[in-house]
């Protein structure tokens, strides 16, 4: 992307996505690393955004007292040191602007830049003083702005809790910095600095309360935090300029601060994830962004389990089509070569179920219940069978062209009505069906074809036998026998390799059976860990921040944190029975589809065998692929 495009447009208060952007998040499969900037306007959020995709100009910096930016702009970069990941650097419109006189709408603003973001970037001017803290008011609001379950969930359970678990990082980037940063005549760093800031007071006074809250706010909310303060780049007369200046012509300290800071953000910004710590493409964002915005377009709050689980539901039928469509390939070359034994389609079969179950698992995330996995499988089924069948209509079509060839040249129609004319006959059919024998590459219908054929002759046969009148009627006779005993043996072969598929069509399925259930039972143990590293670092930070309340003499709330950790850890372990239990529900479910489908193909073949003469229908009856998980 060459230069930044509008993500979400405001216009007259009303939001909306442009469809220019999203259409370039969709054609963006990289994982994305998520940078957006919040802040009051005109405080230089634009030049901070410019510095991390390494460019001079980009994002509109502007240089009077009007707001540039409208809406959230997006410019996707190549991640600096992340080999195929994407930047995605979001610039949002400033808070605050008195032109606009519209706060519910920045409130929508700075909750899509959380909601979309893996590190959030505040920017604010001056100092971190008790103004600088409320003007981040907007924080106060995010449990009215933002749903974390579609459920109704109960106060106690602490909204804060949930919403530590997918809010991304928190950077507060200090401009235009002049004082010393010192603390009792201590060297304070920046980060030290922040924390101070955030410092809760001690008593229960209305005034104490009233300046606690919108530190508890953002200390609940974003337990990752990270501060930089920058001296003023340049001089007032020059700041218009800002742009166009060479950065040589910026102020030294100014210009290590700002690498500082990039070098930050490229190191420790994480991948953008959703609940469960499912990694985001540029598309899958994409996708975030449109139900984001629509849902906030029809006067709804956004609610981040509805919105993963449309994501996922979106991503899951792309998974579908994307195994479906590497199975289809990985069956080309085989395919050209039809007819073939079916061992070779079926190993070419099993290599390429295997290939396209491996690219829909990579896709695919939040599949509780194996719905699409089962899709993908009932549709491999189905392009299978009728691979098998058109392996099948080949053979058949080889084998009857084949003998049609060899008796239209070794078969010479009216020269058999002679004495001695029923050997030269057998001699004739006998060098045909050495030759038929002796063709490579016949197919899986070979026996059955050639014993179609031998009935088909059977009349001519006999008829040039009875009429050959050098043979006694003892002679006809054990040509008769003899000629039985040789259909006999054909039905034999034919059905040995009506036998030979239909074993190894039960071998394929009980292999794609235990395939299919060892890959779902490795996803929703990657899922499951996911989830529990995504918990235990949000219990981390709880964790440390009930320690901080309690060296800073904060016991009662200290002693709230912890009872409420303790909830966390009894709900967690709740939730985590109550997953295994449906995961056990669902693979005996599939276990059980398994036995099922393996007695029935048992019992098939079972019928097979206890037949005489190997009927073909009973082979027709027999789905060549049919996989467990239909």
């Amino acid at each position: 992307m060459d230069s930044p495009m509008c993500l979400v447009k405001n216009a007259d208060g009303e939001l909306c996505v442009e469809p220019e952007a999203i259409n370039y998040l969709k054609g963006l499969k990289q994982k994305v690393v998520v940078v957006s900037v919040v802040g009051l306007y005109r405080t230089g959020k634009s030049y901070l955004m410019n510095k991390l995709a390494q460019k001079r100009s980009g994002f509109a910096l502007g240089a009077t007292i009007q707001s540039k930016t409208k809406g959230i702009w997006m410019w996707c970069v190549p991640h600096p040191e992340k080999t195929d990941h994407t930047l995605v650097l979001l610039d949002t419109e400033g808070l605050g602007d008195v032109e606009k006189g519209d706060s519910k709408n920045d409130a929508w603003i700075f909750s899509l830049a959380i909601l979309l973001s893996s590190t959030l970037v505040y920017n604010s001017r001056g100092t971190i003083d008790n103004d600088a803290v409320e003007k981040l008011q907007y924080v106060n609001e995010l449990t009215e702005m933002i749903k974390v379950k579609s459920s109704t969930v109960d106060e106690e359970e602490g909204e804060g809790t949930q919403f530590m678990q997918f809010f991304p990082n928190f950077v507060w980037t200090v401009r235009d910095f002049t004082l010393q940063l010192e603390i009792d005549d201590r060297e304070i760093t920046p980060d030290q600095y922040l924390e101070n800031s955030l410092k809760l007071k001690t008593g229960t006074s209305k005034k104490t309360n009233d300046y606690n809250f919108q530190r508890e706010c953002i200390r609940n909310f974003f337990p990752s935090r990270k501060c930089f303060v920058f001296p003023s780049p340049t001089t007032p007369d020059n700041m218009h300029r800002l742009d166009s200046m060479d950065e040589a012509e910026l102020s030294e300290r100014f210009r290590e601060v700002a690498d500082t800071f990039c070098r930050f953000i490229f190191q420790e910004s994480r991948m953008k994830t959703v609940i469960g710590g499912h990694t985001l493409t540029g598309e899958m964002l994409g996708q975030l962004v449109n139900t984001y915005v629509e849902t906030i377009a029809k006067g709804n709050v956004p609610c981040l389990e509805n919105a993963v689980l449309a994501m996922a539901k979106i991503e899951n039928q792309a998974a579908v089509v994307e195994g479906l469509a590497v199975y289809q390939k990985g069956m080309e070359d085989v395919k050209a070569l039809f007819p073939v034994d079916v061992n070779q389609l079926s190993e070419n079969h099993l290599r390429s179920e295997t290939q396209a179950t491996q690219a829909f698992m990579k896709r695919s995330f939040k599949d509780e219940n194996g719905e699409f996995l089962k899709a993908l499988a009932e549709a491999i089924a189905n392009h299978s069978d009728d691979l098998f069948k058109q392996n099948k209509d080949a053979s058949e079509k080889k084998c009857k062209d084949l003998l049609e060839n060899l008796s239209a040249q070794g078969m010479k129609e009216g020269t058999y009505a002679i004495p001695g004319g029923y050997k030269l006959y057998c001699n004739d059919h006998d060098n045909i069906v050495a030759q038929y024998r002796a063709e490579p590459n016949k197919g899986v219908r070979a026996e059955e074809v050639l014993e179609q054929f031998l009935k088909d002759k059977s009349a001519e046969s006999n008829s040039i036998l009875q009429a050959d009148k050098q043979l006694t009627e003892n002679e006809k006779e054990i040509q008769a026998e003899k000629k039985k005993t040789a259909e006999l043996e054909q039905e034999k072969a034919a059905f040995r390799e009506q036998q030979a598929e239909m074993e190894r069509t039960i071998e394929n399925n009980r292999i794609s059976q235990e395939k299919y259930l060892k890959e779902m039972k490795e996803k929703m143990e990657e899922e499951r860990n996911q989830q529990q590293q995504e918990f235990n670092r949000m219990l981390e930070r709880r964790m440390q921040e009930q320690k901080d309340l309690l060296e800073k003499g904060h016991k009662e709330k200290a002693e709230l944190m912890r009872q409420e950790i303790l909830e966390i850890k009894k709900r967690d372990e709740l939730e985590r029975e109550a997953k295994n239990q449906n995961q056990m529900v669902l693979m005996e479910l599939l276990n059980r589809q398994a036995a099922g489908q393996k007695e029935q193909m048992e019992m098939l073949m079972r019928e097979l065998n206890n037949r005489p003469h190997a009927p073909v229908q009973v082979v027709e009856r027999l789905p060549q692929q049919s996989c467990i998980l239909m």
